[in-house]
């Protein structure tokens, strides 16, 4: 698999975010073109597998640019920066 995915399964370990029963089922129908990429990018085998990487992305996410975008004009235009 995929370092990101890897990473951030790891994260999700380490979370507690993967323990307990796997007791939740998901389905859904997606476009072929995209599981084919998703499988080719995280190098995901199983449906679970692929499942699994794009939760613990999705879950451990950073909100670090969110976080930026929402500070946004918050710095005063006279603050001299020094450049």
């Amino acid at each position: 698999m995929n370092k990101r995915f890897r990473e951030a399964i790891s994260i999700a370990e380490s979370k507690g975010l993967l323990q307990g029963g796997r007791t939740v089922t998901l389905r859904g129908r997606m476009p072929a073109a995209l599981v084919r990429e998703a499988r080719r990018k995280t190098g995901a085998k199983t449906d679970s597998r692929l499942l699994e990487a794009a939760l613990a992305n999705i879950a451990v996410a950073d909100d670090f640019a969110e976080y930026m975008i929402s500070r946004r004009g918050t710095v005063s235009p006279d603050l001299d920066l020094e450049f």
